[in-house]
């Protein structure tokens, strides 16, 4: 282990951090399983708990003030785990079509990992998505040049986000500790929560991410004003997780990793 403390691997999030810009995809497949049961939720509401496995997200959906009441008047009873079930298995093929659909690497996302790779830093995915819509991910951003050096999914782990056993394995794959030399980048709260209880520095994408729910090209419309409206949020959403910093977008990971290794040089720790 080298003896100057440094950030020695980064850990990134796929959908709204590197792949599929306002991280699209998941959120409007929740939308239309619940449709099947009548049951017509936001895609605010079903933005809300992303980051989490997608079983979860579910459970986490339904346990909120709003769906709750939605679908115990759509469907005359509250939720149980069978609806749990049978929401996750009709969600599962329809993430997996948007997964495809909404494939395109963000931009920037090659020039900063080449960057780190040159630096000696490596590069771990981990995601929320399950095998297969992970699976679809990742080949789409192999054809475009994004590989990274280990990749999991939710499903490798005991648990999802906001446990830290994916970024644990992360490390162990990589051969990288303590958690000290670990950045973990992502686009909900829920990455943030993962990365601080992982121990390690945690940072959040903004201009890109679920949190504000944008494609690129209808990022690049908005006004100054309104984009500086949408980062000012989502940063204090993420300071308030506990983020030790945030950037716009993965293009400014190069910049971000000499600032957190500077702070690494003052004896500052996550």
């Amino acid at each position: 282990m080298p003896t100057n403390p440094a950030i020695r691997l980064v850990v990134l999030d796929w959908a709204g951090t590197v792949i599929d810009h306002g991280c699209r995809a998941p959120a409007g497949a929740f939308v239309l399983s619940f449709a099947t049961k009548g049951v017509s939720v936001t895609l605010a509401e079903a933005r809300g708990p992303m980051g989490l496995h997608k079983k979860d997200h579910i459970r986490a959906m339904l346990r909120t003030e709003s769906v709750g009441a939605k679908w115990r008047d759509a469907v005359g009873r509250a939720w149980d785990e069978q609806d749990v079930e049978e929401l996750y298995r009709d969600v599962t093929p329809r993430q997996v079509e948007a997964a495809a659909q909404f494939g395109e690497l963000i931009e920037g996302t090659g020039a900063a990992v080449s960057a780190l790779r040159a630096s000696g830093v490596k590069v771990a995915g981990s995601t929320g998505y399950f095998h297969e819509a992970a699976r679809v991910v990742s080949d789409a951003a192999k054809r475009q040049g994004y590989v990274p050096d280990f990749n999991i999914c939710a499903d490798d782990v005991p648990a999802g986000r906001p446990a830290p056993w994916m970024i644990f394995r992360c490390m162990e794959a990589l051969g990288v500790y303590p958690p000290h030399a670990v950045l973990k980048v992502g686009d909900t709260v829920i990455d943030i929560e993962d990365g601080r209880n992982a121990g390690c520095w945690s940072a959040g994408v903004i201009d890109t991410s679920n949190e504000v729910g944008l494609s690129a090209a209808e990022f690049a419309a908005l006004s100054e004003a309104e984009k500086d409206a949408h980062r000012e949020r989502v940063s204090a959403r993420y300071r308030a997780a506990g983020a030790h910093a945030v950037i716009q977008s993965v293009a400014e990971l190069p910049a971000l990793v000499a600032e957190v290794n500077a702070r690494l040089a003052r004896g500052e720790r996550p």
